[in-house]
């Protein structure tokens, strides 16, 4: 199995994809605690009720040199997800604020469903969930250099439903992968979409989440976990690539590296049920763009279930 999930990574990541400088669908550095955003088969998969907030403002201080106006994208998420027996998986939600500039706004709202097998190796989730997206935007704030028709001379906003799938392993060994599609129907918002030819769409995105929980053997309270993610549009690619150190289940730190754009220093604490992250990303594009600023908050419940007896010591999954 091991062998197996090395050579669907490497061929993944040897597709001829090319580099994103400006991913449509939200990045967080933080990723790993926003899986029941991009992946249905996430819900339920850790043992307990948990909610996860997540705000991120992307290059903070970056403002219209014109009018002064904040422009810098912000995004603020906030996920649920349980096991539920009696369905025999998990259930989760999400709502999202995306707002890609002063004048684009998206807010989501998702519902999955992930049903769970054991198998001798690990649990199997599969996944599907359901979104929800109002789109807005002012056109009154765009400032063309000649007139367009195509541009909206007011504020508009649309709303549209797609669909989402995945599937998410978490082995007995201590790693994980996932892999999903989010907005698969690439829905159409027709009253945003001047002329008709379904420019303005949903953001179909392919996500792959691969990561390893490596314990010290020597000291126990040491616990190394790299992990990488790919996000594709399939018309451009972001890869990210990072490492934390946990200690004692109580602090942790790391770095993110993400590709020909930004370097990510992630800090935390743990305080009984409650998990507080902060990440800084330094943008390494030598274009003088300010740095962006990204905190989480989780809390999360354990409850009793007749799963398998197998245990899981990644703290991320309890």
């Amino acid at each position: 199995m091991k062998l197996r999930f090395f050579n669907i990574l490497i061929a993944i990541i040897l597709l001829p994809l090319t580099t994103l400088f400006g991913q449509q669908a939200p990045i967080f550095t933080q990723y790993r605690d926003a899986q029941m955003f991009t992946n249905p088969a996430y819900a339920g998969m850790r043992e307990g009720i948990c909610v996860n907030g997540l705000m991120r403002q992307q290059w903070a201080g970056f403002k219209d040199y014109e009018t002064g106006e904040n422009a810098a994208p912000e995004n603020y998420m906030i996920t649920l997800d349980s096991p539920i027996k009696l369905l025999h998986g998990g259930l989760g939600g999400a709502i999202i604020q995306d707002k890609a500039t002063y004048n684009w706004n998206d807010i989501s709202v998702l519902l999955s469903y992930s049903f769970h097998t054991e198998l001798s190796i690990g649990t199997l989730g599969i996944g599907v969930g359901g979104v929800l997206k109002n789109r807005s935007i002012d056109g009154s704030k765009y400032r063309a250099v000649d007139d367009d028709p195509v541009i909206l001379k007011s504020e508009q906003g649309d709303m549209r439903f797609d669909a989402n799938l995945g599937i998410f392993f978490q082995s007995v060994n201590n790693y994980y992968i996932g892999i999903s599609l989010t907005n698969l129907l690439k829905s159409k918002f027709v009253k945003l979409d001047t002329d008709g030819d379904g420019l303005i769409s949903t953001d179909r995105t392919l996500y792959l989440l691969a990561g390893y929980n490596y314990i010290i053997p020597s000291d126990p309270r040491f616990e190394i976990e790299p992990s990488l993610l790919i996000q594709s549009d399939f018309i451009s690619t972001q890869y990210n690539i990072s490492a934390t150190v946990n200690y004692n289940s109580k602090f942790w730190g790391g770095l993110n590296y993400r590709l020909q754009e930004s370097v990510g220093v992630m800090v935390g604490l743990r305080f009984k049920d409650f998990r507080l992250g902060y990440a800084y990303d330094i943008n390494t594009k030598r274009l003088g763009v300010p740095g962006s600023h990204e905190i989480g908050l989780n809390y999360c419940f354990k409850i009793k279930t007749d799963r398998s007896k197998t245990s899981y010591k990644n703290t991320r999954y309890l």
